[in-house]
């Protein structure tokens, strides 16, 4: 087994796996990675073709690992392990000062014996569009990324431009969202704002734009304690946690300015 560059042919293999272990997973996201920083991106390869990949991305002063699966019958042989270090080694050559992931309970115990600690919970909710005609107190904006730096603790403007080109963004003065596709469903997030009032005021503004039915994921820090109270209020229920984990220089991170993630769990 040999850890070689993950490149754009491998993405379909990708998927592949993914669909496997039902992750919600896309195409973009892999264009986006391996052109925003290809250097610490990786797959593990046999004689039979790729068996496993991970993904990392460098922001201003952290990066994130994301992405790390291995085919089913390779599992138990160190290939996630190895594949895991070399994106570590890329993000901390890279001059990461701190690294960031989430880890399911099978993964949590690797990433602790190379240093990772706890920070928060990632609570994955669903619930559905409400496409119902309102007066709309938000604006279509450009993104903010000073909000977005104040959850955290870093500058993350590569990641905001992507998601928000291929997504709706939406603003109250005082936070942002943004309504991106998600095969069938819908994601919303990141959700940035200075408090929950705002917060509430994107999210039912999303909702609204979002047709009746249609499934809506939404993933956030359980640290931010108005968030299950703003999604359970709108019939959201929670499906699943990972453990938000970091390494290195610990974050001025403040999951009370994150409604929601940028990502399902790959870059934040």
């Amino acid at each position: 087994m040999t850890i070689q560059p993950f490149n754009k042919e491998d993405i379909g293999r990708f998927l592949e796996l993914a669909a496997a272990e039902r992750w919600v997973a896309e195409p973009w996201e892999f264009a986006f990675l391996l052109s925003a920083f290809p250097e610490g991106c990786f797959s593990a390869r046999d004689e039979t073709g790729a068996a496993g990949f991970v993904t990392s991305l460098r922001h201003e002063r952290s990066g994130w690992i994301g992405n790390l699966i291995v085919d089913e019958r390779h599992r138990g042989k160190g290939v996630g392990q190895a594949l895991f270090v070399r994106s570590m080694e890329a993000l901390c050559e890279a001059g990461a000062e701190t690294v960031w992931l989430t880890a399911s309970k099978m993964g949590k115990s690797l990433y602790e014996r190379h240093g990772f600690a706890s920070a928060d919970a990632i609570l994955r909710w669903t619930g559905q569009g409400k496409g119902h005609a309102v007066s709309s107190r938000c604006f279509r904006a450009l993104l903010d990324a000073d909000i977005d730096e104040m959850g955290w603790g870093d500058r993350r403007e590569a990641l905001l431009e992507v998601v928000g080109g291929r997504g709706s963004v939406l603003a109250s003065g005082f936070g942002f969202t943004i309504i991106q596709p998600c095969g069938r469903a819908v994601q919303i997030g990141p959700l940035a704002a200075l408090n929950s009032a705002h917060a509430a005021l994107l999210l039912d503004d999303a909702l609204a734009e979002i047709a009746p039915g249609v499934k809506v994921y939404i993933d956030a820090p359980a640290g931010n304690r108005e968030v299950a109270r703003l999604l359970q209020q709108r019939g959201f229920r929670s499906q699943g946690t990972n453990e938000l984990m970091y390494a290195g220089v610990k974050p001025a991170y403040r999951p009370e300015y994150i409604y929601a993630l940028a990502t399902m769990g790959s870059c934040g």
